[in-house]
């Protein structure tokens, strides 16, 4: 997105009831990649590209499509559309109804490239207008290297190039170009304007230097047999030669000149689970949209980042080592029970994480996915050699709990135990003499204090270590970069005294009065009992305890009565319910993004944690033939159903919103790889684990 589009949006949403002016909104139409580019086709059939955090290449920053008729253009999307994946592919289906003729369209993303086929059918009653006649007309704005400043065009018989300096973006066309001009971007007069500027303009012979000093192009391709088709290919001039750009279009444009043939290229971009899966829909979906956010490396996006100016927000275009370790546990355990084939998914993780590893043993707020660099932040203490106050433990905590995980997988990463034992020196460093972890930032970035989130991850960190931590010794730090004078020779007796040294700390976060644990206490001491959805992650923490002491258990009657008072109370007091959607808030007194609705806004985030907390607490009463079970496991069916295909907080398009209005409007990113992933392995817990247990229970009644 550019200054320009931002200004643009600005101008046609100021005031508007549940948009935020300046923002380039995905909450509407699908994405179609998964190897890197990562293309939005919006519901009415605009292009652009949102891959740069998972490339480093901008591409594509504004689209339009249409139809012409010697000079008189219909633009698609002004027509009626209807819009659908193609099977379990991320090809796209677009139709558009039009007074030409209905044009069906399909949009892949392979590779670096990207392929629009529309075809057209004229005799369906709209018009006597022979196809030949007709051609497509496609408006396109490329801003290589991030710039739409001091940009070019090199023009050749089969495609055209716009570039700046390294990146290096070509159009070409399977039946080449009748008609091609350039266009410079909104002038300053128009930019101040109180109007927003209508796109592509009329040609203006009088500036001649528009044809070739923007990365604003028309081109008209004529049909052939009623098909035409458009490719764009981004490149680096360095990997990839103006000639073999040409030729790779070329090339796609032979081979994939069917529907079928771009669903088969489509559908190689994503894994398909076994047919037997459960909830297949969603199952599919879940591993398409993270598949969509996931850079080569295996490092994945937040969301496709729709504000990249931070008009409203701090921006979701990055690598947050929190919820890409949640992901990764949740596809883990999704894969363990499912049978997904995510190996390669699971090894790429583990190797990112070791090399990310900063030498204290802690993870950097945010990276870049394409290459792990450092990205831009705000909780960095430990770069800046400050207070842990800047600094989010919960991050470190989850990447340990996956490692663990991984590691008694069989994911065999080099370095991987060496970075087990250097994150474990790191999470005992941040925490406090009483058992629970120091005064540091929460899970939603938006305060500071000694959160029972945070304690969660701790909790679950150690006691995976414990669990898994076969072999580690001290000396697998043989560099001497991270102090191990304080860790004891025997790692997992370490880890599992230290995982109850937090179960029993979580004590002082008791509060009897409300029934559940405290959000948090405060820098100054004083206890936060609101509810927060992010408290939830105790159900899991307390399994993965649970399991330390073999078939016996090692979670205590007091403290599961506790845990389900816990659940139940956080889950009913943050239910929330219009005409339109229901699910669960994301903490009492939540005040982001409202715009102009009162109350708190509901995420899909905290409804699916309550779905997976549900679940897991269901397994962890079933274990110990607690009647409970079989109402804590209807809970949790109840919470997924609402995030599920057909449920009031899942989209047509399958994709999960961060969160939604009360009046049922989506916003924010769209879609959040983190719920999806928490669906994934809730679907998974509830086939397997659930009916496994639920049966014994049901008998002991």
């Amino acid at each position: 997105m550019q200054l320009r589009d931002a200004l643009d949006d600005y101008k046609r949403n100021t005031g508007h009831a549940t948009r935020f002016p300046g923002e380039r909104r995905t909450v509407t139409g699908r994405f179609s990649g998964g190897e890197g580019r990562l293309v939005h086709v919006d519901a009415d059939g605009e292009l652009r590209d949102f891959g740069y955090p998972l490339t480093g290449q901008t591409g594509l920053v504004r689209s339009r499509i249409g139809l012409a008729v010697g000079n008189d253009v219909t633009w698609l999307d002004e027509a009626a559309t209807e819009q659908r994946y193609v099977d379990d592919t991320t090809l796209i289906e677009t139709v558009h109804d039009t007074d030409w003729g209905t044009v069906t369209r399909y949009d892949a993303t392979i590779g670096d490239a990207h392929l629009t086929r529309a075809s057209i059918d004229a005799d369906d009653g709209h018009s006597n207008v022979d196809p030949e006649e007709l051609s497509l007309v496609v408006y396109a704005r490329f801003a290589p290297d991030g710039r739409d400043d001091r940009v070019g065009q090199l023009r050749y018989d089969d495609a055209i190039e716009v570039y700046h300096a390294d990146e290096h973006d070509f159009l070409a066309s399977a039946t080449g170009f009748t008609d091609l001009r350039g266009q410079l971007p909104a002038t300053f007069p128009e930019l101040l304007d109180d109007a927003p500027t209508d796109l592509p303009r009329d040609r203006d012979g009088d500036r001649y230097e528009e044809e070739r000093l923007s990365g604003e192009v028309i081109v008209d391709a004529p049909f052939e047999d009623g098909v035409a088709t458009v490719g764009s290919l981004l490149t680096d001039r360095a990997e990839t030669s103006r000639d073999d750009a040409r030729d790779l279009l070329a090339a796609l444009f032979e081979d994939l000149d069917t529907p079928d043939a771009l669903a088969a290229a489509a559908g190689d971009t994503i894994p398909s689970p076994p047919e037997s899966v459960p909830s297949r829909e969603s199952v599919v979906a879940d591993l398409r949209v993270l598949s969509l956010l996931s850079a080569e490396s295996g490092l994945r996006i937040a969301g496709p980042d729709f504000d990249p100016f931070y008009a409203t927000s701090g921006g979701y275009g990055y690598t947050w080592f929190r919820d890409d370790a949640e992901i990764s546990t949740f596809a883990l355990g999704a894969d363990d029970r499912l049978g997904l084939g995510l190996d390669d998914w699971h090894a790429r993780s583990a190797e990112m994480y070791v090399a990310t590893q900063r030498p204290d043993g802690s993870w950097p707020h945010r990276v870049w996915p394409r290459n792990g660099a450092l990205a831009p932040g705000w909780a960095n203490a430990r770069i800046e050699d400050g207070p842990d106050v800047d600094y989010q433990a919960d991050q470190t905590g989850s990447v340990i709990a996956f490692l663990a995980q991984a590691r008694e997988a069989g994911v065999e990463v080099e370095g991987l135990d060496r970075t087990l034992v250097a994150a474990l020196a790191g999470l005992d460093e941040t925490l406090a003499a009483d058992g629970r972890p120091v005064v540091c930032q929460n899970a939603w970035e938006d305060s500071a204090g000694r959160f029972a989130h945070t304690t969660a991850t701790f909790l679950e960190a150690y006691s995976e270590l414990a669990l898994h931590g076969d072999g580690l010794t001290a000396d697998a730090l043989d560099d001497g970069a991270v102090d191990t004078d304080a860790l004891p020779a025997d790692l997992p007796a370490h880890a599992r005294d230290q995982a109850t040294r937090v179960y029993d700390a979580l004590d002082d976060l008791w509060v009897p009065e409300r029934g559940c644990y405290a959000l948090r206490e405060t820098p100054e001491g004083e206890i936060d009992d609101r509810l927060d959805s992010s408290t939830l992650a105790l159900a899991s923490a307390h399994r993965s305890f649970d399991a330390l002491g073999g078939d016996a258990g090692t979670v205590d009657d007091d403290r599961l009565d506790r845990l389900v008072s816990h659940v139940e109370t956080v889950v009913d007091g943050l239910a929330h319910e219009s005409d339109e959607i229901e699910g669960l808030i994301r903490y009492e007194g939540d005040g982001w993004r409202r715009a102009g609705q009162y109350s708190e806004k509901v995420w899909t985030v905290s409804t699916a944690w309550g779905a997976n907390a549900c679940a897991e607490l269901a397994v962890l009463l079933a274990d110990r033939d607690d009647p409970r079970a079989t109402a804590m496991a209807e809970r949790a069916r109840d919470l997924l159903g609402h995030v599920s295909p057909g449920g009031s907080l899942c989209e047509p398009t399958t994709y999960l919103p961060e969160q939604f209005f009360d009046d049922g409007t989506p916003d924010s990113a769209t879609p959040l790889g983190w719920p999806h992933a928490i669906r994934l392995a809730t679907v998974a817990l509830l086939d397997d684990e659930l009916p496994k247990t639920a049966g014994r229970v049901a008998a002991d009644d």
